[in-house]
C-alpha cells in the first residue's frame, strides 16, 4: 500500500489546518460586528479521537466550526480579540505549512522509490 495511515493522517491534518484558517480569518474579518461570538475548529482532537478509531474513521474525518464558548466576551457582545485571534492564525500557518512539507516530502520518497523520478 503507497499511502499509509501516516499519509492519511497528513492530509487530514492539511484539511483541519484548512478550516481553521477559514474560522480565524471569519473571527478577524468580525471583530468588530457586535454580538460576534468567535469560533474555531478543534482538529486536533477530531483527527486523536479518528486515529483511535482506526484508518475506516481516519478517512471520513471532518472539521466544523464551533463556537468558542469560553472567550470572553466585550460590552458589544462581540467575543473576539484581535490581537489573540492574529497570533492564533499565525501559529496554524506555520502549522499547516509544516504539515504540507512533511506530506510533499513522504509522496517524493515514494516517487523516487517507485522510480517515477
Amino acid at each position: 500500500m503507497l499511502i499509509d495511515t501516516t499519509q492519511i493522517a497528513l492530509e487530514r491534518a492539511i484539511e483541519g489546518t484548512t478550516a481553521r484558517n477559514t474560522a480565524l480569518a471569519s473571527n478577524l474579518a468580525n471583530a468588530e460586528t457586535p454580538g460576534y461570538q468567535r469560533v474555531d475548529v478543534d482538529f486536533h482532537g477530531a483527527l486523536a479521537a479518528a486515529m483511535g478509531g482506526g484508518e475506516g474513521r481516519l478517512e471520513s474525518v471532518s472539521f466544523a466550526a464551533q463556537p468558542d464558548g469560553t472567550a470572553q466576551t466585550r460590552a458589544d457582545g462581540s467575543s473576539v480579540d484581535v490581537d489573540s485571534e492574529s497570533a492564533k492564525l499565525a501559529e496554524n500557518a506555520l502549522e499547516h505549512q509544516a504539515t504540507v512539507q512533511v506530506a510533499r516530502a513522504r509522496l517524493n520518497i515514494i516517487e523516487i522509490a517507485i522510480g517515477k523520478r
